[in-house]
């Protein structure tokens, strides 16, 4: 299917780079920029659109693949954003970073396919959908423009999920959630190359969910090998290991599931912490 808008052909090649590590590309990590008041990490809330765009190019200059941009909460609990007021949130620092950086990669992470159009026109290469494109609409709007995508499960919405998480194979019906919407979206002419799976960790689980999920992701890939994402930093897992209550006291228990991923041949990385993720991950090729 050719895009009718969207990256370039050449530009969809360097996508694909950026998301497998079997390209021979290494390791990739994606920085988080949350243009929110409520993130749950508190430290990594920004308010002003210049702090975020000097911010994004810090992640870029420590080694960032990818820069994920996001205008809506989606912690346990969070409450909705009204469309509007997301597109107002991310759209100038999208702006901003693909002005400073042309050729960095950046994602928007969002739910709504008006904000992913909005964040596409600016220049966004990737949709981070933590709904996993349950929205149809979604759906056409990745097809048509042809983009990379993290299609991500998760039970219920940011609001509910965690109310009562409930599996009867946590990790087989994640896997087959996750797969079946792949699937069906390479049927409709997408690039396996530009999907990337995210099992949602914290995301409608439990803690043990969330091991098991860990343990067992090599069945996620499915036949095809779609690229796999990790999302755990400084998340409630990793303060429910530790006793750290507070994510800004997560860093290293982080770090301790990046190195997990890295050996395990995660593609990407999901991060705040660019710069410690990149020294670890350094460390750890050169030990090799």
């Amino acid at each position: 299917m050719e895009a009718t808008f969207g990256p370039t052909q050449e530009r969809r090649e360097q996508i694909m780079a950026g998301i497998s590590r079997r390209e021979g590309s290494g390791y990739h990590v994606m920085g988080v920029l949350n243009i929110t008041p409520d993130s749950f990490h508190e430290a990594s809330r920004i308010n002003s659109t210049e702090h975020a765009i000097t911010t994004g190019l810090q992640m870029w200059e420590h080694g960032a693949t990818w820069i994920d941009i996001g205008g809506e909460s989606t912690r346990p609990g969070a409450d909705p954003v009204d469309p509007e007021e997301e597109i107002r949130r991310v759209l100038p620092v999208i702006q901003g970073l693909r002005k400073a950086n042309p050729d960095g990669l950046i994602s928007i992470d969002t739910r709504r396919p008006s904000v992913a159009r909005a964040a596409i026109e600016a220049g966004v290469d990737l949709v981070n959908d933590v709904s996993g494109l349950r929205d149809p609409a979604m759906v056409d709007l990745v097809l048509e423009a042809q983009c990379g995508v993290c299609i991500m499960h998760m039970q219920g919405t940011p609001g509910t999920m965690q109310e009562k998480p409930n599996y009867s194979n946590c990790a087989q019906e994640v896997s087959e959630q996750l797969l079946e919407t792949a699937r069906a979206l390479r049927s409709a002419g997408h690039p396996s190359e530009l999907i990337v799976l995210d099992p949602g960790i914290g995301f409608g689980k439990t803690l043990e969910n969330n091991i098991e999920l860990l343990q067992h992701h090599q069945t996620m890939r499915g036949l095809e090998g779609f690229a796999l994402l990790w999302g755990v930093s400084r998340k409630s897992m990793i303060g429910q290991l530790t006793g750290r209550k507070d994510p800004s006291e997560r860093l290293a228990g982080t770090l301790a599931v990046a190195a997990l991923a890295h050996y395990e041949g995660i593609d990407l990385l999901r991060v705040h912490d660019v710069a410690e993720h990149i020294d670890m991950l350094n460390v750890l090729d050169a030990l090799a």
